[in-house]
């Protein structure tokens, strides 16, 4: 038997048509995993599907993580469709601009609309999903529910508030939830999370690369602090996803991973 081995199992990504996303349920198809993406941008989803549907069963709902009557809509699909959920990825999030503060500004300058706009949907879009998808993984006695944490959490970091706060918020949900599993509902249904460290994005490009390709000051200042000296690779997240997927894990719950080429761990000395 095989240990490592998530093959068979349902899991829903949520942020499944983006770039993080996208990555893993690739990864969790090549594992022979049954995948449901869920997003708020129908057209990406389906291009997503139409791009991995070689790789064996993907499906996609369009699905607001903060929509609860959409998510009951979308769990009852899935289990009419798969019988089961076995995984769920929170992997919906992200930043905003309005949100962001440029260089010149200090904390008063937050647009209140844009934070609450960030915290709702990185915090709440994954308490939501857990609580609803999670439900059926409690009567079953069996699962796994993995989040998206941050380096932010780990100490500040300047310009990003209200993302640091919602990330911040789901290392302690995270803790919170495998607790109530554990103690309610038996040791096989787990709740972890993992904080990737510094990857290059569609999000945070602009702020880690110049127009001519070069690397900006916030840029310099990460990699000075990572020792491995680069940014991490997409890909490298995958393989923390499908452990914590599978028994190999079975006594680990409550967790918060960092993958981030040693950032969290160093002092800069």
């Amino acid at each position: 038997m095989n240990n490592f081995s998530i093959e068979g199992q349902v899991a829903i990504v949520t942020g499944g048509g983006g770039v993080l996303g996208g990555s893993i349920s690739q990864s969790l198809l090549e594992a022979g995993a049954k995948v449901v993406i869920l997003g708020r941008n129908e057209e990406r989803l389906m291009k997503k599907v139409a791009e991995l549907e070689h790789l064996g069963d993907i499906v996609a709902y369009p699905c607001d993580v903060i929509d609860e009557e959409r998510l009951h809509e979308v769990r009852q699909l899935i289990l009419d469709q798969f019988g089961k959920i076995d995984i769920l990825l929170n992997v919906a999030g992200g930043n905003i601009p309005g949100a962001t503060l440029t260089e010149d500004q200090t904390i008063f300058d937050m647009k209140i609309e844009d934070y609450k706009k960030v915290t709702d949907v990185n915090l709440h879009g994954t308490v939501l999903p857990s609580l609803i998808f999670g439900e059926v993984m409690a009567k079953a006695g069996r699962g796994n529910i993995i989040n998206i944490s941050s380096m932010a959490t780990y100490s500040a970091i300047t310009r990003v508030m209200g993302y640091s706060i919602a990330k911040t918020g789901i290392n302690i949900f995270t803790q919170w939830m495998a607790m109530e599993m554990a103690l309610k509902f038996g040791e096989k249904v787990r709740v972890n999370a993992i904080a990737p460290g510094f990857f290059i994005g569609d999000q945070n490009r602009a702020v880690l690369i110049n127009p001519d390709g070069s690397y900006t000051e916030r840029s310099k200042k990460v990699l000075a602090r990572t020792p491995m000296k680069r940014f991490g690779d997409i890909k490298e997240l995958n393989g923390i996803v499908q452990f914590l997927c599978s028994d190999a894990a079975s006594f680990i719950t409550g967790t918060i991973i960092p993958v981030d080429g040693g950032f969290s761990s160093f002092s800069g000395v």
